[in-house]
């Protein structure tokens, strides 16, 4: 069901098509589907922040930019987590994971969300270093940073790789790590319930103890 190249290959892809065209047809079906929706949350997250970083952007738009954030934050770290939950069901279907196993520190999600964000980094750094109209010294800087991307992925894919062999083997495991969010939770987020506390007061709506 997990393949690291099969998932590489499929978040370099995206990442040329939706540079090239922001809607694309979706082909990919089934498991490899919702990696795309995963890595795609990234890509918009991406150039989301890029856009609060534009100079001369009023306070108004970083206001509007910081809410789509933490919106498409959200929507990332709720798909990775998904992407869990099927490896765990299809998993499930063979008696695995093994609950004797080792415990793996990291799941599958989380680290296929780390090679979405490596896709990125790749794209836009190869970008930077074919720049012609960059200064002296630019391209050769970003060369050396690819070169580094590159190995962090096909380090990261390995690892990957091993891991679900493991897990499949029954000699590793790995569980369900739920983000568990709070900054968008406004009955968690001290901020928010707090402002909401004393807009309650201002208004005299906050009963006898007011």
């Amino acid at each position: 069901m997990l393949s690291a190249q099969a998932i590489v290959e499929l978040q370099d892809e995206r990442c040329r098509l939706w540079h090239e065209s922001p809607v694309v047809q979706e082909r990919a079906e089934g498991w490899l589907a919702c990696v795309s929706e995963q890595h795609r949350a990234n890509f918009d997250l991406w150039h989301t922040e890029d856009e609060a970083r534009v100079p001369g952007v009023t306070d108004a738009e970083i206001a509007r930019v910081k809410r789509l954030v933490d919106k498409t934050n959200q929507r990332r770290n709720d798909l990775a987590e998904g992407l869990d939950v099927q490896l765990l069901e299809f998993l499930g279907t063979k008696g695995l994971p093994a609950q004797d196993a080792a415990l793996h520190s990291e799941s599958p999600g989380l680290m296929i969300d780390r090679l979405s964000i490596l896709a990125l980094k790749i794209y836009h750094t190869r970008e930077e270093a074919e720049r012609q109209d960059a200064p002296a010294g630019h391209a050769e800087r970003n060369l050396e940073r690819l070169t580094i991307l590159l190995e962090q992925r096909r380090d990261l894919a390995g690892c990957l790789d091993a891991l679900w062999a493991e897990t499949v083997a029954g000699k590793r495991r790995f569980k369900l790590y739920r983000h568990l969010k709070m900054y968008n939770d406004p009955t968690l987020n001290p901020a928010v319930y707090r402002s909401q506390r004393v807009a309650l007061k201002a208004s005299g709506g906050g009963g006898i103890d007011s």
